[in-house]
């Protein structure tokens, strides 16, 4: 499997040139957590929401100024075509939660980290499957019979 596999796309992109406003404007439009941020196509950094308000709006900045005066640069990517255990080592080795997905060294999309959790869910769901059913079909298990403590109700009983 490929980072492609996984990655939302297209990426949401801004150019180098917008604002802090345009590019909130365009978080709440696509409801992402973040845009891309290009100059001529090409990734030069990364806006995340957090990033408004705390660089922003925390530091008492105005949202007229150039996204480029709050985003983060440079940014870690992987290419289109890396194998996912290339991209997981990515995640770890560099502590972020968002990896633009490159091919030609432009953005075609992003992987979170809820997009590698997910993954590792259908996995681990999918290795359950064949467990859970030979376990419902042999049967090993006898039915457990609850013997009730003396003095206490049963809570399948009507109060009395």
């Amino acid at each position: 499997m490929k980072a492609s596999d996984l990655m939302t796309a297209p990426a949401v992109t801004v150019d180098v040139t917008a604002t802090a406003f345009e590019a909130a404007l365009r978080i709440e439009e696509e409801a992402v957590g973040c845009v891309l941020v290009t100059d001529g196509g090409r990734l030069c950094g990364i806006l995340t929401d957090r990033d408004l308000a705390v660089r922003g709006l925390a530091q008492g900045k105005h949202l007229g100024l150039p996204v480029a005066e709050l985003m983060s640069a440079p940014v870690v990517t992987v290419e289109a075509d890396h194998e996912l255990d290339a991209v997981y080592r990515t995640f770890r080795r560099n502590d972020v939660r968002r990896l633009p997905v490159l091919e030609d060294g432009r953005p075609i999309g992003i992987l979170t980290v809820d997009d590698l959790l997910r993954d590792v869910a259908e996995r681990l769901s999918d290795l359950l499957i064949p467990v859970s059913h030979s376990a419902l079909r042999e049967g090993t298990r006898d039915p457990v019979t609850v013997e009730p403590v003396p003095g206490r109700r049963d809570a399948r009983q009507a109060p009395s």
